[in-house]
């Protein structure tokens, strides 16, 4: 079997960026795709997926779930050779690593990874791999540019099994937040917690977040190497799979009320980290409850709003935006979704990218943030509609 010699990586987040630059800088061509329009350095990137899979030997999915690798799927279908392979890294259910394992046939590999950003481009991964034998063995030596290999005997094995690592990941995650706050109840100096919690079960954890957990890194890189929104979405996934209860979303997001909102803890993201996620979660409550006070919390008073609607460029102010909303939830409110995908600060200003599905449409919302009076408010938003 042919080893692949051009990969499209479809899905730019922090994994697949990192994934795309190993796999380049490692002698393959490259070329990538994302929903948002993302761009990753150095990496080609096209517009439309079906463009970078038609250059394709291999493509790589690096996607948030389920939903969206079918999606992703269902659009390249026609364009995909018949000696291309799939190769997901996606975390998803089970029952939804079946489905495409079923629908690919044997050109599809389930390869969840364990391990985030940094393991990605040092290629320390490890990876849960599920193919037919040929298959595996044409698109091994990317994934062991990429890190160790662990050959599972199912696509829905190792979706499982990826799960349950996660589920682990997330208490260690919450074990470390609630030692944190206990510390700092009872006065304790946060460099000597982070000294002696580093020696007992936590300390892998703790030393890998001490500059956030001490808000030292460096301005150009602090931002999160993984959100508790996906962590949330993965133990989820898990309490449905296995029919036993988890610990809930909101107990990692610290809000029953929005379970799903994307909330950052000190173990993942620096410690201003939570303020800067007050404008977003209210912008969250307002497309939830249909009510335009939440987004006037949200903005600042001088804020647009802008975007293409029904094919024409529209630059809303704050108040003629909030026209749009009646103060009751949509119809359709209970079948609808939102995500925080990234958060990226620096100093008194932030850019976050939001996913919203409404319906039969996919919004990806941009937005600029500002500190005012250390208050964080949004200042503008850009978004684009998928229909």
């Amino acid at each position: 079997m042919t080893t692949p010699h051009t990969v499209a990586v479809l899905g730019l987040g922090r994994m697949g960026t990192a994934i795309a630059t190993r796999l380049a800088d490692h002698g393959w061509d490259v070329v990538g795709w994302t929903r948002s329009g993302r761009t990753a350095g150095t990496i080609e990137t096209v517009g439309d997926p079906n463009d970078a899979v038609a250059k394709a030997d291999l493509v790589l999915l690096a996607l948030f779930d389920g939903q969206a690798c079918q999606q992703v799927v269902n659009h390249v279908r026609d364009s995909l050779r018949t000696d291309t392979i799939v190769l997901n890294t996606s975390t998803i259910a089970p029952a939804e690593a079946s489905g495409l394992a079923r629908q690919l046939g044997p050109s599809y590999v389930h390869a969840p990874v364990l391990g985030s950003v940094p393991a990605a481009a040092a290629g320390t991964l490890q990876i849960l791999a599920a193919a037919d034998h040929d298959a595996l063995d044409r698109v091994r030596p990317i994934l062991e540019a990429l890190g160790t290999v662990q050959r599972v005997d199912d696509a829905a094995t190792a979706a499982a099994l990826k799960l349950v690592a996660n589920n682990s990941l997330a208490g260690a995650v919450l074990a470390l937040r609630d030692s944190l706050r206990q510390a700092d109840a009872l006065g304790l100096p946060r460099a000597q917690v982070l000294d002696v919690l580093e020696l007992g079960q936590l300390g892998g954890l703790v030393a890998r977040k001490r500059p956030f957990l001490t808000n030292q890194a460096p301005a150009t890189t602090a931002t999160a190497e993984f959100t508790i929104g996906a962590l949330a979405k993965d133990m989820a996934l898990l309490a449905a799979a296995s029919n036993t209860p988890l610990r809930s979303a909101a107990d990692l997001a610290d809000i029953p009320a929005d379970p799903e909102a994307d909330i950052a803890v000190a173990a993942t993201v620096p410690v201003e980290g939570d303020a800067v996620l007050e404008p977003l979660r209210a912008y969250l409550r307002g497309h939830a409850t249909g009510d335009p006070a939440h987004f006037r919390d949200a903005f600042l008073p001088t804020a647009h709003i802008e975007g293409v609607r029904d094919g024409a460029f529209v630059s809303w102010r704050l108040d003629e935006y909030c026209a749009l909303f009646h103060g009751r939830p949509a119809p359709d409110e209970p079948t609808r979704s939102r995500r925080i995908d990234a958060i990226d600060v620096h100093g008194t200003v932030a850019a976050a990218t939001m996913t919203l599905w409404h319906g039969a449409d996919t919004f990806t919302d941009i937005f600029l943030l500002i500190q005012v009076d250390d208050t964080w408010r949004i200042a503008n938003k850009a978004y684009h509609r998928h229909s």
